[in-house]
């Protein structure tokens, strides 16, 4: 039975030289299968003279038993192979330095107001916040607003169905602050506000600041130092200002300021003026005793000279292209 020998040689090296799980199957069926080589060879084992078939069964058998081992060594060489090059093609080189985790930061419009607010806490005056949806009273009539005055119209108030309105400006904190704490008083509104109006400098939804100081012997100078100070600590340069008389009913003398640009351009910042004698008496502080002045400035578009933005829109886009210019 020297065959048996050379057949399991020839078995052996066909395993050896498999390159994958699917080729070793092959090479097993082919000699260990039904009609495999080896298998045939057990087969016809009653065929031999009865004084060989002990001997040639035990030496088939043990070729069998050994081309088993034979497949079970190659599968494991093949596994680890298979893992070996999985590892190799998802190979993470550790010295490489390491992804930190995306920070997120604050958007240019937060940016802005939480700077207003500091600066103007510097000068001693304090934050009051108040409802976004009013009434006619606080927002309108006690700011010595007519009734025929344009603001009032639907083409430039949100007016809900149970007759109150999404407020135009924090006019109302002030009118609420002073009706509770009365005189003296020293303080911002910061806030949203709502409007009819929507182009490259305005959106219907914008974010503003108010202040306002009541005390003896407020002037329109106290004004314009404290908005002097303000814009110089705001764009950290001196700015040359300038103040035009405009007319707002809740303050008298009223006046608009605007900057001048560094191409030489006037540009409107906010509006002021010293508080109208009827706002103090609506809300229970005596006009003879009491001055005040009071200023409102739109946060986006200080936002806007600040960081050089030629459209408010893009303050709403959500585009984080743009947004993350100002980490």
């Amino acid at each position: 039975m020297s065959s048996v020998a050379e057949l399991l040689k020839q078995a052996q090296n066909e395993v050896a030289f498999t390159a994958d799980p699917h080729e070793l199957d092959d090479v097993r069926v082919k000699y260990l299968g039904k009609k495999g080589s080896i298998t045939s060879l057990l087969k016809n084992l009653g065929k031999l003279p009865a004084n060989k078939r002990a001997h040639a069964g035990k030496e088939i058998n043990a070729a069998k038993a050994s081309l088993i081992e034979s497949i079970h060594e190659q599968q494991l060489k093949l596994s680890a192979n298979e893992i070996a090059n999985k590892l190799a093609l998802n190979k993470i080189d550790i010295s490489l330095p390491g992804r930190g985790p995306d920070s997120g930061n604050l958007h240019p419009i937060t940016q802005t107001l939480r700077r207003i607010k500091k600066i103007f806490a510097l000068a001693n005056f304090e934050v009051r916040i108040g409802p976004e949806i009013e009434d006619d009273y606080h927002n309108f009539t006690a700011l010595n607003i007519p009734e025929d005055h344009p603001a009032r119209a639907m083409h430039d108030t949100f007016y809900l169905n149970s007759g109150s309105l999404l407020r135009t400006h924090t006019s109302p904190v002030q009118i609420r602050a002073m009706q509770k704490e009365g005189a003296p008083i020293r303080l911002i509104a910061p806030g949203r506000v709502y409007r009819c109006d929507s182009d490259l400098t305005h959106t219907p939804m914008f974010t503003q600041v108010e202040g306002l100081a009541v005390g003896d012997n407020v002037s329109f100078a106290n004004l314009k130092f404290i908005l002097y100070e303000f814009v110089s600590h705001f764009f950290e340069r001196e700015v040359e200002l300038r103040f035009r008389p405009a007319y707002f009913p809740f303050t008298e003398p009223s006046a608009e300021v605007d900057i001048r640009s560094d191409s030489g351009d006037w540009l409107e910042i906010l509006g002021c003026g010293m508080v109208h004698p009827n706002v103090l008496r609506n809300v229970g502080i005596d006009s003879e005793k009491y001055t005040g002045y009071a200023f409102g400035m739109g946060v986006d578009r200080l936002a806007m000279l600040r960081y050089g933005v030629d459209d408010l829109r893009i303050f709403f886009e959500n585009d984080l292209r743009f947004i993350e210019q100002f980490s």
